[in-house]
């Protein structure tokens, strides 16, 4: 190599045999790089730190039928794996519009996907809540789209790192955005949150009996949470005598943190905005798909496809839940609390709601 040639850089070393950070973790923060390894976790039945694993991938694509030509709409972009699917199959005329709330991740996503070969302005990232779907799709001059799929919840990515503090299970600072760059983070809300409101968040998100002890509890500290390693303290000091690594006490966390998630993130206000204007977002005979993980979201999903169905908007809708096979619970335990609900939108009524 000539001296003016481009210098080697060696890769960065862990601290001692194994990386202590989650910022050191050069694998899981770059799993793609790394198929062999990624190929090892998986065959063990875990979902490799850094990518998420799509659920019920047949099932949705059973509901939606994507054809060649068809737009389509991943309200929840996330790593990607529903919406390359889906692209495969509406090539090589078809579009399809990913959003994602997480800036962080949605660039990396449409990275991967707009890096293979495929037709230019099939995929269009969309950095927005989908809530904001109907305003989208009129500055895209689109009267309606024929699929939508929505696959509710946290991303694995965003549970597996400690920076963006979703979790118990790694200490970081306490944050539960899903756009870190704006609103307000779990810190700043337990800050300001009244007990009242707090103790009805978490008895509505989490179904716990506790929810009183846990939001007393948590504004007794008010002011000192600044980390999850310090709220799961607070929670756990409801419960004296609980182990922390108990499967009771740690259902308990994880029902806690999801409570506390969902109202930083409004996730049910935006969910049922999103119900509400669906079926003008569809063309007739459209056909809408929606993975969810928490009853109070799956609740909503049934109540407004049967609304839906009632005025005339859908022509037919899913019946009893559809739930992940066995095998796939087996092998992706995180799948095991999924329900997939489907729309069909109506050929025949012109109403929009």
């Amino acid at each position: 190599m000539s001296d003016e040639g481009e210098k080697h850089v060696r890769r960065k070393r862990y601290r001692g045999s194994h990386p202590r950070l989650f910022s050191e973790k050069y694998k899981e923060r770059h799993p793609e790089d790394y198929p062999e390894g990624v190929e090892r976790v998986l065959a063990r039945g875990d979902t490799p730190a850094g990518t998420h694993r799509p659920i019920c991938v047949e099932e949705i694509m059973a509901c939606l039928a994507p054809a060649p030509g068809e737009i389509a709409v991943d309200a929840t972009l996330g790593y990607g794996g529903h919406a390359k699917r889906i692209l495969k199959a509406i090539l090589p005329d078809g579009r399809l519009y990913g959003f994602d709330r997480d800036p962080i991740e949605l660039a990396k996503t449409a990275a991967r996907i707009e890096s293979e070969a495929m037709p230019a302005g099939s995929f269009v990232p969309v950095h927005a809540n989908f809530a904001r779907l109907p305003e989208v799709l009129e500055d895209a001059g689109l009267a309606g789209v024929d699929l939508f799929l929505a696959d509710l919840g946290v991303s694995s990515m965003q549970i597996d790192d400690p920076e963006r503090g979703f979790s118990f299970k790694r200490n970081g600072p306490l944050d539960m955005r899903m756009d870190p760059r704006s609103g307000m983070s779990a810190r700043e809300y337990l800050a300001a949150v009244p007990e009242a409101a707090l103790r009805g968040a978490i008895a509505a998100n989490a179904d716990l009996e506790g929810a009183s002890a846990i939001a007393h509890a948590i504004c007794l500290r008010r002011g000192n949470i600044s980390t999850t390693r310090a709220l799961a303290e607070a929670i756990c000091s409801a419960y004296p005598g609980n182990e922390f690594k108990s499967p009771e006490m740690q259902k308990i966390l994880r029902r806690s943190f999801q409570a506390i998630r969902i109202e930083v993130n409004t996730e049910f206000s935006s969910l049922e905005t999103l119900l509400a204007a669906l079926p003008s977002c569809l063309n007739p005979g459209g056909r809408a798909a929606i993975l969810a993980f928490h009853s109070g979201e799956d609740r909503r999903i049934e109540a407004a496809f049967g609304a839906g169905f009632e005025a005339g908007y859908y022509s037919s809708i899913s019946g009893e839940a559809i739930r992940p096979g066995q095998r796939e619970r087996y092998d992706n335990p995180r799948s095991s609390s999924a329900k997939l609900r489907w729309a069909l939108r109506s050929r025949e009524s012109p109403l929009r709601p």
